[in-house]
């Protein structure tokens, strides 16, 4: 009882330190925010939409606010006249201004929706993951397992809400979808040398916007993806109050500080404007930022906690099957589905030029998913003589980790192809995990951290240029000598790009790994970080969490009586 109160005593002291050095921060940030910056949000959405936010189906504005400003654009004229045309008929007819406002307010509006409803899937995902893993897991850790899966949800989240949504976009320059949500607060506003955002703390200030929030939400269910995956692999024998800290971590440093380098306007992102290397770091929706930094961290993790009693005895490494897979190919499933709010979501809108690219970032998912599950069930089947279940889901889920990123840049055949490597590579990597002496219960690091980066590769092979024309601010309305062309893989012509993702890949593994193992080494010698050897084999249910997942298997539970007969 004494070592738990400490444990608890030096649990509280931690969050308290936590809380009030960012609510100083938050204070300091504040004052800067105020002095650096003249645009207010707008926490009502009334200010948010208007007349230009009307686009023809090029993206161009339908309703231009401004005269143009370069005589030698080959479209001054025509834009001069569209200009002077739209002046003539709002000074003559009022309400020809006021419907163009009012559709363009609704082209925003129904972005938020779509980005919020998206939102919702993925925090969906949740369920899937808690159910891999707790099905993948033994009986006597379930209510452990799955209770990992449920705190990291409001954990990452008050992370993220204190700092960490400001540190991955308060700073932000400029990200391809932004525009798409009206919230103008994360645009041209300075961040610290392109490495971390410095406004936005607790979403106040000009954060305070309908925008804004609407990407919070989303960005905030994608961090959670990110600090679930550990959870899996470090299952088993991650003691519950190192876990708690543990949330903090992730959701406050870890994962916002590399997500701001990629899609916060940071030096990875910046690195085909300054360095000439294709459209910099790509990564659509997330195979590097969410679920190989999710899977690297779970390696340092993995690693400084040790295997679980038993699983490796001499050296080799002794099989612990889960005890319910048909609730592990269910998560499988729910995650399948959730993937679809995952990558089509990652537009922030359906309405407006490229949005609608969104049904075929949706079946370029499936496609990868198929083909993942495909392969892996072929190869396992063939390799060990049956094809295992756990395995087959490992591979579908790891043709969705390796899609995220380039579903939006690559066709059908790209998509099928990236899915079938990695329904191959995640079953090269398990066993070849395993040979190192690493204890992964889920496989959670051949899925989301060897599976993540091949995507991220991926990108730079497969990518057919005909998606992402600008992004990163890269090439506009050219590149490569090719009007309008997007983002370009070398089987395209445009080795630069591939360069731009493996600098990018080695920077993933090096920053999740590398702060994470300091991260949880420091745990390990201060607070503790994995639980009692006989609470272990005992099964951590009783022990950490004061009740069995399933107590019939545990409890003598006592006989109905019979009701007397009348």
């Amino acid at each position: 009882m004494y070592k738990l109160k400490d444990q608890m005593r030096l649990l509280s002291r931690c969050f308290l330190v936590i809380f009030a050095l960012c609510i100083g921060l938050n204070g300091v940030m504040m004052a800067r925010v105020v002095h650096a910056q003249t645009v207010n949000g707008d926490p009502t959405g009334a200010s948010t939409g208007n007349s230009s936010d009307v686009v023809d189906g090029a993206g161009n504005p339908f309703v231009p606010s401004a005269p143009p400003t370069d005589p030698t654009d080959p479209t001054y004229s025509a834009k001069f006249k569209a200009y002077n045309d739209y002046q003539k008929a709002a000074s003559h007819e009022p309400l020809a201004a006021l419907l163009a406002d009012d559709v363009g307010q609704d082209r925003i509006a129904l972005n938020i929706v779509w980005t919020l409803v998206t939102g919702y899937l993925v925090m969906f995902m949740q369920a899937g993951f808690a159910l891999v893993e707790t099905g993948f897991c033994r009986a006597k850790n379930a209510a452990h397992v799955f209770m990992t899966n449920f705190m990291i949800y409001p954990l990452g989240m008050l992370g993220f809400y204190i700092c960490g949504f400001a540190f991955m976009f308060g700073g932000m320059q400029s990200v391809g979808g932004i525009p798409n949500l009206g919230g103008v607060a994360p645009c041209n506003i300075p961040d610290w040398k392109g490495i971390v955002g410095i406004h936005g703390f607790f979403l106040h200030g000009s954060f305070y916007d309908v925008g804004v929030f609407a990407l919070f939400l989303f960005q905030m269910v994608f961090m959670d993806t990110t600090a679930t995956i550990p959870t899996g692999a470090m299952a088993e024998r991650w003691k519950f109050s190192a876990f708690m800290v543990y949330g903090f971590y992730v959701s406050m440093i870890d994962y916002p500080i590399y997500g701001h380098w990629v899609w916060g306007g940071g030096w990875l992102a910046m690195m085909g404007q300054n360095w000439g290397l294709g459209h910099g770091a790509v990564d659509f929706a997330g195979s590097g930022v969410v679920h190989a930094i999710g899977g690297w961290t779970a390696l340092a993790g993995a690693m400084v906690l040790g295997p679980r009693i038993g699983k490796f005895i001499d050296g080799k490494p002794q099989p612990m099957p889960g005890h319910n897979l048909p609730m592990a190919l269910l998560g499988t499933f729910i995650l399948a589905f959730g993937w679809f709010g995952f990558n089509p979501g990652s537009t922030l809108g359906a309405a407006g030029a490229g949005n609608m690219r969104i049904s075929i970032i949706a079946t370029n998912t499936m496609l990868a998913s198929a083909t993942g599950a495909f392969f892996g069930c072929l190869y396992w089947w063939w390799r060990y003589g049956k094809p295992d279940p756990g395995m087959c889901a490992n591979s579908m889920l790891a043709g969705l980790v390796a899609i995220t990123a380039p579903c939006a840049f690559v066709d059908s055949t790209g998509a099928c192809l990236v899915g079938a490597f990695a329904g191959l590579f995640v079953c090269l990597a398990v066993p070849i995990i395993e040979g190192f002496g690493i204890d992964d219960p889920v496989g959670a690091i051949s899925v989301h951290g060897v599976c993540g980066i091949w995507g991220v590769l991926s990108v730079g092979i497969f990518a057919d240029g005909a998606y992402g024309a600008g992004w990163n601010n890269v090439g506009g309305s050219s590149y490569m000598g090719v009007v309008n062309r997007g983002v370009t893989g070398c089987l395209m012509g445009d080795w630069k790009q591939l360069e731009a993702q493996a600098i990018d890949s080695v920077v993933n593994i090096c920053w999740a790994f590398g702060v994470s193992w300091i991260f949880f080494t420091i745990q390990k010698h201060t607070m503790g970080i994995r639980s009692k050897p006989e609470d272990e084999i005992e099964g951590l249910d009783l022990p950490e969490m004061g009740a069995y997942g399933y107590p019939d298997l545990y409890l003598e539970m006592p006989e109905p009586e019979m009701p007397a007969t009348v």
